[in-house]
């Protein structure tokens, strides 16, 4: 034993159970190997908590946890009260009932996800989706793989290897965890061509990059920032033409998953579309299948037979496929758009999230704090008229008014209340502001309600 350690620290030491003794106390809580682990990683930090002077942890409810910890399922259903609808870090968009039926159906058997239901031969990949796609967009084919990054990085490689992709300055995005478009482009092994400035991109800056050795042109929609006041941006029909005129294939990443003009209150005028695009003449548009078309993640490549043909023949498209998973989803969702589509904002989740009126999540807000069995120490407070977010790189100057609930205690620190939410049944994801959690509802599906409850009810009850 260290020098310097007092009569007391010893004996608190020595009161240490044993690993043997601790797992022997805990009884049948799980598989050996894991219950010694995390045995004797919790007496090693009630060691480190006696040693330091503090009280130490309880050592058996310490190895619980740690053990409960190792039995928990990391991909299970969470609640997300962030306010954040396509949340990145909790998978982005809840897929529509229909998707969740098809995936299911395919994942527990075969599915045709290469052969030809109707002849028995081989087909490619993308055919169980290639023809909804065209009549969405209007492209005359399409493609799909495993995101949109994917998709940027395969089109880029089958098209302007070793060659220069001209870009606006003001579109050299970070896509996000420091993944940036220069990078991007240097990995499907083209050559970046920078032109214009920050803020000002004229039509004549691309033109006077254009030569022998331009591979692209391409436009980026800026999806998570927005650049306002002194601005100039080329179109896409003026690039389109310049690109024509040139010989020059132009790609148009619009990121979002925005099919069409959607004419959704929350979602921009300013939101590129892949139909207008096609429509404005570019020759390749890139957006995924998740976000705002509410989708599994994809990455979707639409426009001209001829660039479709070449990108699915080149050998990385195979790196970048998708499963029949995926297929089995993308296909549902885009038959709901195909077959409904005055009913999208009602049929899509994510849409119908963000077309909530705030009153109506105010109603649900009151609601549970009425139900709500807070102990004394402990509050729970209605907020009105605080700000959501689509996020997913979308809109990202835009707010979107809403609802929800903060708690307070003076017993529990917000920290671990929102801990105790994250670990509890169901999981409860929200936000710590001002030294409280905050529940936003605006990404809460209305029949999680209840889930609500029972995770605020556990997590205010005193250790």
């Amino acid at each position: 034993m260290a020098e310097g350690v007092s009569d007391q620290v010893r004996e608190r030491l020595r009161s240490l159970p044993s690993v043997q003794t601790l797992s022997d106390s805990l009884g049948d809580v799980g598989e050996a190997s894991v219950v010694t682990s995390c045995v004797r990683r919790a007496i090693e930090e009630a060691r480190i908590e006696i040693l330091a002077g503090r009280s130490g942890t309880d050592v058996v409810a310490r190895a619980r946890e740690l053990i409960g910890a190792e039995h928990r399922q990391a991909m299970a259903p969470v609640i997300n009260a962030t306010g954040i609808v396509l949340h990145t870090g909790l998978g982005r968009a809840p897929m529509a009932p229909e998707a969740v039926w098809a995936l299911a159906g395919v994942a527990s058997g075969y599915a045709p996800v290469e052969i030809d239901i109707e002849s028995g031969k081989r087909n490619k990949r993308s055919d169980s989706v290639r023809g909804l796609l065209r009549s969405l967009t209007g492209a005359e084919s399409a493609t799909v793989v495993n995101n949109n990054a994917g998709a940027l990085v395969l089109t880029l490689s089958t098209l302007a290897k070793g060659r220069d992709v001209v870009v606006s300055r003001g579109e050299l995005i970070e896509i996000g965890g420091s993944f940036r478009l220069p990078d991007v482009i240097e990995s499907g092994g083209a050559v970046l061509r920078g032109v214009g400035t920050t803020n000002k991109t004229r039509l004549a800056d691309y033109e006077r990059a254009i030569g022998d050795g331009s591979g692209a042109i391409l436009k980026m929609h800026t999806s998570n920032y927005r650049i306002e006041g002194f601005t100039q941006s080329a179109s896409i029909d003026e690039l389109a033409s310049l690109g024509s005129a040139h010989g020059v294939p132009v790609i148009h990443d619009t990121g979002s998953g925005l099919l069409s003009e959607s004419g959704h209150p929350a979602i921009s005028d300013d939101e590129p579309d892949a139909a207008a695009s096609i429509a404005a003449g570019a020759d390749l548009v890139i957006f995924s299948g998740d976000k705002l078309l509410g989708g599994p993640q994809a990455g979707v490549i639409a426009g001209r037979r001829e660039l479709i043909e070449r990108i699915e023949a080149n050998p990385l498209a195979r790196a970048l496929r998708v499963d029949k998973l995926v297929l089995a989803a993308l296909e549902a969702t885009l038959r709901l758009y195909r077959d409904h589509p005055g009913e999208i904002d009602r049929r899509i989740p994510v849409r119908a999230m963000l077309r909530t009126p705030v009153h109506e999540l105010e109603r649900r807000a009151r609601s549970i704090a009425e139900r709500l069995i807070v102990p004394d120490h402990a509050r729970a407070e209605v907020l009105v008229g605080i700000d959501g977010f689509v996020g997913g790189g979308s809109a990202p100057a835009d707010a979107i008014e809403s609802a929800g609930l903060r708690i307070r205690s003076t017993s529990i620190s917000e920290s671990e209340i929102g801990r105790r939410l994250r670990l509890g049944q169901p999981r409860v994801v929200g936000r710590v502001v001002d030294n409280s959690v905050v529940l936003d509802l605006r990404a809460v599906l209305p029949d999680q309600d209840e889930g609500i409850i029972r995770a605020l009810e556990a997590s205010l009850e005193s250790a």
